[in-house]
């Protein structure tokens, strides 16, 4: 199971379309309860968040970005973003399929909330950087750094292919990792760890 997202858009698609968005309810809720109602939590996951004062908290987290974003979406496209909503609950409620569910959970949120944040233009979009990479097909290789965003995140696009990873913990350079992808670079060379295969890949 893929944890993280693999999106088969063109890389600027991801700042604006590639959002898969859960409904949200609009009445106040406790401080420490999450944005939907859990008289009705229904399986695993939803009852781990109501249990969970982390997850609780991330779980208001988007409900405020998600409603920041329908402000600012585009009208025409409004319709497409309702109506994808069931399929980012389905990928958050199938972390009980996971080794540890709430990692699952807990990830899902944070990839959701700044995939919302960059879509609805929140940040200024970096210029991607372009990597030449030891593969046999030669696909394009960019990344694209978003310091601003908690914690800070890069959007790995390889081909069709994107992926959100967030930063850890590294003796020397930047690393970033995601669920099966793995991206560290120092003074303009990448090492990359993209589903199982292993990638060297300098700056253009």
């Amino acid at each position: 199971m893929h944890i993280s997202p693999r999106f088969h858009t063109p890389f600027f698609r991801l700042m604006r379309y590639s959002l898969l968005v859960a409904p949200w309810i609009a009445a106040p809720v406790a401080a420490d309860a999450p944005s939907f109602d859990c008289a009705r939590a229904s399986g695993e996951v939803e009852e781990l968040i109501c249990a969970d004062e982390g997850l609780a908290s991330l779980d208001r987290r988007l409900a405020q970005v998600y409603a920041r974003a329908l402000d600012s979406w585009p009208a025409e496209e409004l319709q497409e973003l309702k109506a994808t909503q069931r399929g980012w609950i389905k990928g958050r409620n199938d972390c009980w399929k996971a080794e540890d569910v709430r990692e699952c959970a807990e990830f899902s949120y944070r990839t959701r909330i700044i995939e919302l944040q960059i879509g609805s233009g929140r940040f200024e979009a970096p210029t991607p950087v372009g990597y030449l990479c030891e593969d046999r097909e030669g696909t394009p290789f960019f990344a694209a750094f978003y310091n601003e965003t908690d914690p800070p995140s890069v959007v790995l696009t390889r081909g069709d292919d994107q992926v959100i990873a967030f930063i850890a913990r590294s003796g020397s350079g930047a690393r970033y990792t995601a669920a099966n992808v793995e991206f560290w670079e120092h003074h303009g060379e990448a090492t990359v760890d993209w589903f199982g295969e292993k990638l060297t890949c300098t700056v253009r």
